[in-house]
């Protein structure tokens, strides 16, 4: 099911959590805050629009992180009614695409849940106090041609890690539902 990701809550307070990769490694949200933000993709791997933006996702997080602004994808589709998106083929997907950041399996779906992450790609962009500033697409091409893209999210972030606050137009995110458990 195609779903657009809801208006920007500017200034919700994000709830921590702690999620790890497929490989073990953990993540605390509240321990990469920093002082420019972080950046939290809510992705998954089966997903065709994730899957069209793969290549530019990597490219503007690594843009992002070189400027100081951390970066985090979290996965909370159940996996079990969708193999395709098991915490194997997580690792495959990230290496396929070249993921400079850890991407996180939400095995409880608690994370997806507290956040009301809707679709996949949903991103939550945050400042350095852990409040909302950028609910919004990657970027104008979505799905096309990506040749004069306006990067929206790597924009945003820069205006949040300057400002602390966050681009008062966005145009919210599309693609498929969360895949939450039955």
């Amino acid at each position: 099911m195609l779903l657009n990701t809801p208006v920007c809550d500017f200034g919700w307070k994000a709830p921590d959590f702690t999620l790890a990769d497929p490989d073990g490694t953990s993540f605390t949200m509240s321990d990469h805050l920093g002082d420019k933000g972080l950046m939290i993709a809510f992705i998954c791997n089966h997903c065709p629009y994730v899957q069209a933006i793969g290549d530019r996702l990597a490219q503007d997080a690594r843009t992002l992180m070189e400027d100081g602004i951390n970066f985090v994808a979290v996965m909370s589709n159940d996996y079990r009614h969708v193999p395709q998106d098991n915490p194997e083929n997580m690792k495959l997907f990230a290496k396929h695409f070249d993921f400079p950041f850890l991407y996180l399996v939400d095995h409880d779906q608690s994370v997806g849940t507290a956040y009301g992450a809707v679709c996949t790609p949903d991103f939550f962009g945050l400042n350095s106090d852990g409040a909302l500033q950028y609910r919004g697409r990657l970027d104008s091409a979505a799905m096309g041609d990506p040749q004069d893209r306006v990067p929206e999210l790597l924009n945003a972030a820069r205006q949040i890690a300057e400002t602390g606050k966050g681009p008062t137009t966005q145009t919210p995110s599309m693609g498929c539902s969360i895949k939450w458990r039955r």
